[in-house]
């Protein structure tokens, strides 16, 4: 028997752009205009994107073609994040002159081939691309997937939230915790320079209408490591809602806002830097 990846996602893709089509067909013409969290993104942009990401992978992953050829200083995170900020927003700008109707069926279509693709990765095999945001230099296909699958699942609530319509759907545990699990294995890197004594664990509590999931950071004798609950009591609890989490995880809002929105208990050093986490190459 095969082993299965840590966290499945897999999947879960077809029903993620399934949910994501039904919803831009049932949008007006007006709604296509919304601004959503993302600054410069209306809700069409947003779409774009995430047709973007379809082409990109099965151009560069599948067809072994990169076109756009690096620059500037890619062996930083901060330079791998501009040059990654100037390919989505050429590519934006490139194709505003699609429709909406056109839009649809090319994330329909490329959909497909997408999934078709991850499908003959070996889970176990190295990714073309680490998992920046979670401190790896190289990454294994299973963590490759699990992040393309919060993109997918982020951006798709980013419209949801910007027309008002099934951002609940989203938080359901089948779709939204492989999200959160995902996303949560930022926090060992991110607290990688909070010293601490050897044992110190900091509990997050995720809760939604539908469930409530906690896990637990843990300072170990050289680093920190993400387990699935505290040990005893923890030196700090933090508490976060459901609808808050996504947005805090994806750079929707900064940490003074977000220090409105969450309830910490215990060591305030302890708690307040998961004010500024992000699983998003940001």
């Amino acid at each position: 028997m095969s082993q299965q990846p840590t966290i499945v996602t897999l999947p879960l893709f077809a029903k993620l752009d399934e949910q994501l089509l039904a919803l831009l067909r049932s949008l007006s013409a007006e709604e296509w205009e919304r601004q959503t969290l993302a600054p410069r993104w209306r809700v069409m942009d947003v779409a774009l994107h995430l047709l973007d990401g379809n082409l990109r992978t099965l151009s560069m992953l599948r067809d072994g073609y990169f076109g756009v050829q690096p620059t500037g200083d890619l062996g930083s995170y901060q330079g791998l994040v501009s040059f990654l900020n100037q390919l989505n927003a050429d590519w934006i700008t490139a194709t505003r002159r699609l429709s909406p109707a056109v839009v649809m069926q090319l994330l329909e279509q490329s959909g497909q081939e997408y999934v078709a693709f991850l499908e003959t990765l070996d889970p176990w095999a190295p990714a073309a691309f680490s998992v920046g945001w979670a401190g790896e230099s190289e990454s294994l296909n299973w963590f490759h997937v699990a992040r393309e699958y919060t993109e997918k699942w982020h951006h798709q609530q980013q419209i949801r939230q910007a027309v008002g319509r099934g951002e609940t759907g989203l938080l359901q545990p089948e779709l939204y915790e492989p999200y959160l699990q995902t996303s949560l294995r930022a926090l060992p890197h991110h607290y990688r320079n909070v010293e601490a004594p050897e044992g110190t664990q900091l509990r997050v509590v995720i809760t939604t209408p539908a469930r409530t999931y906690q896990w637990a950071l843990r300072r170990g004798p050289e680093n920190w490591t993400l387990e699935a609950e505290a040990t005893g009591q923890p030196e700090a609890t933090v508490h976060i809602d459901g609808f808050v989490a996504w947005r805090l995880l994806s750079k929707e809002l900064d940490a003074p806002t977000a220090a409105q929105y969450v309830r910490a208990e215990g060591a305030a050093w302890l708690a307040e830097p998961m004010l500024s986490l992000t699983a998003v190459m940001a």
